[in-house]
């Protein structure tokens, strides 16, 4: 069984900074692509930031030269830094892990979610 947990959600203000991990933790075997969604109050799903085994990021437009994707192979974590956050950035974040364990191929692993709120 695999699971994909997040945390590091909250509440910061305009300008400020937050860091999202993502912990992957099972019977893996490998992971390839890792990345972080987010979803606001009465909008659709939107990628934020994907990034693939080798380390290669890529970004949504409206977060290029704020936000930061990085990845820990060993740890089969990745994380999200996010700063001069704004309030257009208040959302649900939601990690994805393509993972191929013991039991399954490559399939795609969703965590929970965590709630980001930019806020004065």
């Amino acid at each position: 069984q695999v699971q994909v947990v997040e945390s590091g959600g909250g509440l910061v203000q305009p300008g400020g900074s937050l860091r999202l991990t993502c912990a992957a933790s099972g019977s893996i075997v490998s992971i390839n692509g890792m990345g972080w969604y987010r979803q606001a109050p009465g909008k659709q799903r939107q990628l934020v930031a994907l990034i693939t085994r080798s380390g290669k990021p890529t970004y949504v437009d409206s977060v290029k030269g704020r936000f930061t994707i990085s990845r820990d192979n060993a740890k089969n974590t990745v994380t999200l830094q996010m700063n001069s956050l704004k309030p257009e950035d208040t959302a649900v974040y939601s990690c994805v892990a393509n993972i191929r364990s013991v039991a399954r191929g490559p399939s795609d692993y969703w965590g929970q979610g965590t709630q980001v709120t930019v806020s004065s």
